[in-house]
């Protein structure tokens, strides 16, 4: 027992130093003063002023984060909605094939995502008019599609957790349908539903594949411009903005620990 115990830390030590090491790395070399991140200069904020003097990023990050929050907020009601659906409905005609739709952008590779969507504007284009090009509006569309699929299964996967017989008190009480959902539901599932919008927030943050198909010219993401500035070799203002975006995660992650706990201290009251 002792050296299944000691192997099992072990395994899980050496595995967050290789997710973690890069990272912290990354975090000490933003403030290097030398501008060869391979070499140490001194501690420095150098970097941090040029980043936010680097019009480029800075318009590049205001994007992101919008497309980023459109992007989750939409994909948070919809998902919401699919997966009630899905768990509260047993059988309806085409569940299984909502079902499949659901869970395609799931398995299916970024490029066949990104390429089917840029045909599908193209297509859309020509047949309407609309969208008159790609630009914020298709990477929006493009993000959505692919973010609800993840909601829908998480907050799904909270609803057959659920205990049903709140709702059924709830609708023995005279609750209508649209009460039942907003005052009893999604309270009930609101750790779900903030655990799917920050991940779709971080995936449509992160997403260069699908972006790169879909977007146009002056609508560079900030994955995109990262991308072409690495290409040309790494620069010490990118190490600096990916540690402010640590940073933003960070606070966006722990934020939504303590309103899950809180959550969790209030339904132990309740119970």
């Amino acid at each position: 027992m002792k050296r299944r115990s000691l192997f099992l830390n072990t395994t899980a030590t050496m595995g967050f130093i290789f997710l973690y090491a890069p990272m912290i790395a990354l975090v000490v070399y933003s403030f290097n003063k030398s501008k060869l991140v391979t070499v140490w200069g001194g501690w420095s904020l150098k970097w941090y002023g040029e980043l936010f003097r680097n019009d480029q990023i800075i318009d590049a990050a205001l994007l992101s984060f919008k497309i980023a929050f459109i992007s989750a907020s939409v994909a948070v009601v919809l998902g919401t909605m699919a997966g009630f659906v899905l768990s509260r409905f047993r059988r309806f005609r085409g569940k299984m094939l909502l079902a499949g739709w659901i869970s395609a952008p799931l398995v299916m590779p970024e490029v066949i995502t990104g390429l089917s969507l840029l045909l599908l504007f193209v297509a859309m284009e020509g047949a309407f008019g609309w969208p008159a090009g790609r630009g914020t509006s298709t990477i929006i569309i493009a993000h959505v599609t692919f973010c609800m699929a993840y909601v829908a299964v998480i907050v799904q996967s909270r609803l057959s957790q659920l205990d049903e017989t709140l709702e059924e008190a709830a609708m023995d009480l005279g609750a209508k349908p649209s009460s039942l959902f907003f005052l009893v539901t999604l309270p009930l599932i609101m750790p779900a539903v903030i655990s799917g919008w920050l991940l779709s927030f971080t995936m449509s943050l992160d997403d260069l594949v699908i972006a790169s198909f879909v977007s146009g010219p002056g609508n560079s993401t900030l994955p995109m411009v990262i991308f072409s500035k690495v290409r040309l070799g790494v620069s010490p203002e990118v190490n600096a903005l990916a540690t402010l975006m640590i940073a933003v995660v960070a606070i966006g992650v722990t934020a939504a620990m303590y309103q899950m706990r809180r959550q969790a201290k209030l339904l132990e009251k309740q119970g």
